[in-house]
């Protein structure tokens, strides 16, 4: 229930805020609104305000099928127009005032972005803090020298160094990193008196294509650093049955000393041989004592890997920190992550145009209500920053260049300004067919991917 409801809301605050845009501005510029619209289909709420601007008699419509809205205007290509309203139709609007009514809407989108990340810069976000567990075996991160319990406090791109917040700071620059094809200059804090290091992260070797749980694989930065303690125990799985308890701590498995959850977790998924699991001795400290016990794994299969599990929590919770800023600095960080999840959103899309980026990371409304459920789950803060990441997201989308975006009408306008004359009405019909059966096979790409994220259907 908490996601549908999370993601209807996020779909009506998204939309109304982009054709809210569009309203606005048509308003602005002298154009007659005849209908605002949240949602297709069978009318939900209808309301006409008595008082409304000078030429204006705009109906405010909720409708049923919220995926969509429409500001219509008055048009002559759409209905006749009265010749004493003629001065009020959009389609006789000078070009930099129809321009900007289209590009209204985007622009929206990406403001309310900036709004939503200063006013989680403002409130503050519990995250955990920068301190690394232990990297993946063979990762870029061992090579590169780390070792897990590392403070990284800079962190930059081409030797510019800026002060890394939080974990959630430093996975957002490894994701622009890694899919950039740039490395990432990290400043490790020196402990025990020694002096701060630098080393570097090379994840332009890793050439990434997707933005997934595997890419931090590959990179070997999966968590921040945890007590490697066991949590609560599921009934009658085999952590339970080798006589595990919630609250022992685990020192070694086998030969291996641990002093990282996910290290625990690591070692845990590789206590397989082929098929079948293996035994492995423990080293537990339970209530001051320590002990050994045995333990055996079940098997389990993960992304086409057979892997071991035990039926339980294994890692303590994070050392967290809040995370907040000023009122200036709020706002100015707010633009830049706005300006940064941009231009990594066209960077992206640019990519799987050429094929260096994979299509899985189209995601469809169904990834959206997913996130829309987890990010509500977790608080408020963080449904403010998914729905900011959302938002960015239809801003980008609408200014593409496709004929039934915002990103296509301002097209046809940019050969208007340029040749002196509009598209012909038999080429906008040819490009706007077109523009449709790429929106419907994008659509498509990105519903089959959201069956297989959720669902695991296909390959």
């Amino acid at each position: 229930m908490l996601t549908v409801l999370a993601f209807i809301v996020a779909l009506g605050v998204l939309i109304a805020v982009h054709e809210y845009g569009h309203y606005r501005v048509a308003v602005a510029c002298g154009v007659k609104v005849l209908r605002f619209s949240v949602g297709f289909g069978h009318t939900l709420f209808r309301w006409k305000p008595r008082r409304q601007r000078p030429g204006q008699d705009t109906e405010f419509v909720i409708g049923a099928f919220p995926l969509g809205g429409y500001v219509r205007m008055l048009d002559e290509r759409e209905a006749p127009v009265p010749p004493q309203e003629r001065h009020l139709a959009f389609n006789t609007q000078p070009l930099r005032s129809r321009a900007a009514i289209v590009a209204a809407g985007p622009l929206a989108n990406l403001l309310l972005a900036v709004a939503l990340y200063t006013v989680v810069n403002w409130i503050g976000v519990q995250e955990p803090a920068a301190v690394l567990g232990r990297p993946v075996a063979a990762s870029l991160a061992e090579q590169a020298g780390l070792r897990g319990g590392e403070h990284i406090t800079r962190a930059g791109f081409d030797g510019g160094l800026a002060p890394v917040e939080s974990f959630e700071d430093l996975r957002w620059r490894m994701t622009r990193g890694a899919l950039d094809g740039r490395d990432l200059t990290l400043e490790v804090a020196g402990d025990g008196g020694r002096p701060a290091r630098t080393l570097v992260l090379p994840l332009s070797r890793l050439q990434a294509k997707d933005a997934d749980a595997q890419l931090f694989r590959k990179i070997g930065v999966i968590s921040p650093l945890t007590r490697p303690e066991l949590g609560e125990l599921v009934a009658g799985g085999p952590a339970e049955r080798a006589g595990l308890r919630r609250g022992d701590l685990v020192r070694a498995v086998g030969p291996t000393a641990v002093v990282d959850g996910q290290q625990l977790r690591e070692l845990i998924r590789a206590s397989v041989e082929g098929a079948q699991p293996r035994t492995q001795s423990w080293q537990i400290v339970r209530a001051g004592r320590e002990m050994t016990v045995d333990v055996t794994p079940e098997v389990r299969e993960d992304n086409g890997a057979m892997v071991g599990r035990i039926a339980a929590y294994v890692g303590a919770p994070p050392a967290m920190l809040t995370v907040r800023q000023g009122s200036i600095d709020g706002l100015w960080r707010g633009v830049v992550r706005t300006w940064e999840v941009s231009a990594l959103t066209v960077r992206m899309m640019g990519k799987m145009v050429i094929g260096e980026a994979s299509l899985r990371n189209l995601s469809g409304p169904l990834t959206i209500a997913d996130y829309a459920g987890k990010s509500a789950s977790l608080g408020f803060t963080q449904y403010l920053v998914f729905l900011a990441l959302i938002s960015v997201s239809l801003g980008v989308l609408n200014l593409m260049p496709l004929p039934v975006l915002d990103g296509g009408h301002l097209m046809y306008y940019l050969w208007e300004g340029l040749t002196g004359r509009s598209v012909s009405d038999a080429w906008m019909e040819r490009l706007q067919r077109g523009g449709v059966a790429l929106l419907l096979v994008m659509m498509s790409i990105a519903l089959f991917n959201d069956v297989n994220r959720l669902f695991g259907l296909f390959g």
